[in-house]
């Protein structure tokens, strides 16, 4: 240990935790206030779009609730395969 030691800013790793702990803490409460229904509602848009277009999957359907100043704003985005896979006849 040298005697400029003293001298050095200590790292305050307390803090830091604290800090990292308080962004997860933010970051759980965001996506916990959003609504219970926006699952249900993915999957039954997603039912409603496999009745005209084949092999869309759970994953490509988003739905997110996104707050524009003091408004809800339903965030619907859909990614549809290729056109050779849409369905045909009825």
């Amino acid at each position: 240990m040298s005697i400029f030691d003293f001298l050095k800013p200590k790292k305050n790793t307390a803090e830091t935790a604290k800090s990292r702990l308080q962004i997860l803490i933010a970051q759980e409460r965001s996506s916990a206030s959003a609504p219970d229904y926006l699952p249900l509602m993915r999957r039954e848009i997603l039912e409603v779009i496999r009745k005209y277009v084949v092999n869309v999957d759970i994953d490509e359907v988003k739905v997110d609730l996104v707050k524009n100043g003091d408004q809800d704003v339903l965030d619907i985005s859909v990614s549809l395969p290729d056109r050779g896979s849409a369905a045909t006849g009825d």
